[in-house]
């Protein structure tokens, strides 16, 4: 009998963020091929006798082949497992959950997926921070810090990016925040802009460093080598960068 797989998004690192339905999921599943952002606390609703096997991808360093993953998934579920493929924050988000959906279903096994916290909102909890104030941002959007090759993604929309009325979150950009904030800079960000860079999210390491946009790159480089990181940039932001000390001009409030 064909076994299935199941996307769980495992949220930003805190255990308890995980969903109700994430958990049972842990609970049935018979093999875990689990990203290397997921921490052991998660693993530990998993049944005694699950099968865990890593499968990490990480940016810029050694990394499990997307076409790898692939094929164990497909292979556990065509022997008849019940097969969980958790990955950190929420599988929808920046997570290539549409190339393994894919390949489930070119295979005929039966795919689903549970979401996950994502990292923007486990940051933005732990700094007390909406994302969306409505004085202060009209939208959010979620940028990718890097491409398939590793570099700075081409395609960026800068002029979004400059926007006084949108909170940015920059996932993944240690190696690209420094290329990152020059380009948005030239193309009108405006350099006073807050920006808050958080390392581990909700877990008990989670530190953070904030400043004005223009200085984010080194601040930045104060956090832990190797943490997971996340930049916020925009204006919903700038109690936190006050409270560092950084003189900001007043904001344009939005009409409410």
């Amino acid at each position: 009998m064909t076994g299935r797989v199941t996307l769980v998004g495992a949220g930003p690192g805190d255990a308890e963020l995980l969903t109700l339905k994430a958990v049972r999921a842990l609970q049935s599943a018979t093999v875990i091929l689990h990203d290397h952002l997921v921490g052991p606390n998660v693993l530990e609703f998993a049944s005694a006798g699950a099968r865990r096997i890593p499968v990490g991808k990480t940016g810029h360093g050694p990394s499990c082949k997307q076409s790898d993953i692939n094929a164990l998934m497909i292979e556990f579920a065509v022997a008849g497992e019940t097969v969980v493929r958790l990955k950190g924050g929420d599988p929808l988000i920046f997570g290539r959950a549409t190339e393994e959906i894919d390949a489930c279903r070119a295979a005929g096994i039966d795919v689903s997926v549970i979401p996950g916290i994502s990292a923007a909102q486990g940051a933005a909890s732990s700094l007390l921070l909406s994302l969306t104030e409505r004085r202060h941002a009209r939208r959010v959007q979620f940028l990718t810090g890097h491409g398939a090759d590793g570099r700075l993604p081409g395609d960026i929309d800068w002029s979004s990016v400059a926007d006084r009325k949108v909170t940015t979150v920059v996932y993944m950009p240690r190696k690209t925040l420094d290329e990152f904030v020059r380009l948005a800079l030239r193309k009108g960000l405006d350099p006073a802009t807050p920006a808050i860079a958080v390392a581990s999210a909700t877990l008990p390491e989670e530190i953070h460093v904030a400043g004005p946009v223009a200085e984010i790159g080194a601040l930045a480089e104060e956090l832990p080598a190797g943490a997971p990181v996340a930049v916020l940039i925009g204006w919903v932001g700038r109690g936190h960068v006050a409270a560092q000390g950084a003189l900001l001009p007043f904001p344009r409030a939005l009409a409410s």
